[in-house]
């Protein structure tokens, strides 16, 4: 593996590319949809075209929104995001019939950055369990010293082998693609808010930690765990 950065144009397209990914699919449907409406005239049909659209819709927008907070500028004019808002997004993204979430942090004011790792953290964890199971969100401390938990609990849980070098900058052959780069972009938002990000894979959970660095260095150095990383 190999430390490596990227300039800010590279990050921006990367993330735009990450950004677009996520809602080809939908957008895409939507306009299968359309046509379908377009040419057929069987009322069965029109009806699952109709389906298919308002629930393509529902999904882009739910994407598109998390993405705002996660990626995005949203409430650049001020420094602090609605904790409210980030589980709002997130719940509405991830939780379906295979993934229950649970979200167990107080509603308050945060700093923007940290807020942005806790929804990247997320989105992570939901990405460990391909076939659903449940994603447990937990917060202790104020902003200042706020420390975040995010498990991920389901059948064959997995961590991708990339993930944990990612989070520290580090990558093969000194490159990231689109793929690759939200792990990545996660690391350098932990590391702007001065957070230390853990993540250990265990059978059938994986659990992501973030605490203050000094705390991190204090409190954890002697554990040991099957896979881990911190950034």
């Amino acid at each position: 593996m190999t430390n490596f950065s990227l300039d800010a144009l590279d990050l921006a397209a990367l993330l735009s590319s990450r950004v677009c990914h996520d809602v080809i699919s939908p957008v895409g449907a939507i306009v299968n949809g359309l046509e379908v409406l377009e040419e057929e005239k069987d009322a069965e049909m029109r009806g699952h075209a109709l389906a298919l659209i308002k629930s393509s819709a529902n999904e882009a927008s739910a994407r598109l929104q998390f993405c705002r907070l996660a990626f995005g500028a949203a409430g650049s004019k001020g420094a602090s995001i609605d904790t409210g808002d980030a589980e709002l997004v997130t719940r509405q993204l991830l939780a379906d019939e295979r993934t229950q979430f649970n979200w167990s942090v107080p509603r308050v004011l945060m700093s923007k950055n940290k807020v942005k790792l806790l929804l990247n953290l997320c989105l992570l964890a939901d990405g460990t369990i391909p076939r659903g199971g449940v994603i447990s969100v937990t917060s202790t401390g104020s902003d200042e010293t706020v420390s975040f938990r995010v498990e991920a609990r389901g059948t064959n849980a997995r961590l991708a082998a990339h993930i944990p070098a990612l989070l520290v900058g580090e990558a093969e052959e000194g490159a990231v693609d689109a793929r690759a780069i939200q792990p990545y972009y996660a690391g350098l938002v932990a590391k702007a808010c001065d957070l230390s990000v853990t993540v250990v894979a265990e059978q059938d959970v994986v659990t992501f930690e973030a605490k203050p660095a000094e705390a991190k260095a204090v409190a954890g150095a002697s554990q040991e765990a099957p896979q881990s990383a911190v950034a």
